[in-house]
């Protein structure tokens, strides 16, 4: 048996640098002493001091793959997204209040400028991830003006002069038995698409038998399966 994964994926946009940390009400957070020292992610991970080595007469200093990994977990990026603002912006202070009133997000926030015209939104939430990315944009206004906020996914690499290739695009299965219509089946199939991230409403209350959908999280520069066999 096959399933046809149908759908084109649309681009989509990458985020900035962080100060004070706001809720969902545009409020600074209540913290204690505890909760200040307290590491975040239970995964977090001192990275060593490295030695620098020369090459050519220059300095070189060399992390492996997994350190870079648990940098962005030390430095609560892995669910982090960049605003574009290509018109005008306001002052980080009123993005901080604004971006997570506006953009209707419900986990912790915070926000901070990364250079001219970019913000690093970094994201508790993946429902909230997968929001700010789904947009094509965003329009944060105050006193009747309206700022365009264009939505980036980040990644290590991010360039502001080039445009990212990772676009967030929902994808169909449309003749596939309702008995793969479970949350865990789902994901199985559309990662060899992409990283799945939500599953469909009509899958949550069972109410569309006929087609299964999932967004996802792809590179559209990537290569796409015509089908996906199932054994």
């Amino acid at each position: 048996m096959t399933a046809a994964p149908v759908g084109k994926p649309p681009p989509l946009e990458v985020a900035p640098t962080p100060k004070g940390i706001i809720n969902n009400l545009g409020r600074p957070l209540n913290m204690t002493c505890a909760n200040a020292i307290k590491p975040r992610n239970s995964q977090h991970k001192p990275i060593p001091m490295k030695q620098v080595a020369y090459l050519h007469g220059e300095p070189k200093i060399v992390w492996e793959e997994e350190e870079v990994e648990h940098m962005i977990i030390n430095e609560d990026l892995q669910l982090a997204v960049i605003g574009k603002f290509s018109y005008g912006w306001l002052e980080i202070q009123e993005l901080r209040r604004l971006i997570p009133k506006q953009c209707e997000l419900k986990g912790d926030v915070n926000n901070g400028l990364l250079s001219n015209r970019y913000v690093l939104i970094r994201t508790t939430l993946l429902e909230d991830y997968v929001t700010l990315l789904s947009k094509p944009q965003f329009y944060i206004t105050q006193n009747y003006w309206s700022y365009p906020m264009r939505t980036l996914k980040w990644d290590p690499m991010f360039d502001p002069e080039e445009e990212t290739s990772i676009a967030i695009a929902w994808i169909s299965f449309p003749v596939l038995p309702p008995n793969f219509f479970g949350k865990e089946a789902i994901f199985s199939l559309a990662s060899a698409v992409g990283k799945p991230l939500q599953v469909g409403m009509a899958i949550q209350n069972k109410t569309r038998p006929s087609c299964a959908r999932v967004k996802i999280e792809v590179d559209l520069m990537g290569d796409f399966p015509i089908r996906i066999n199932v054994e």
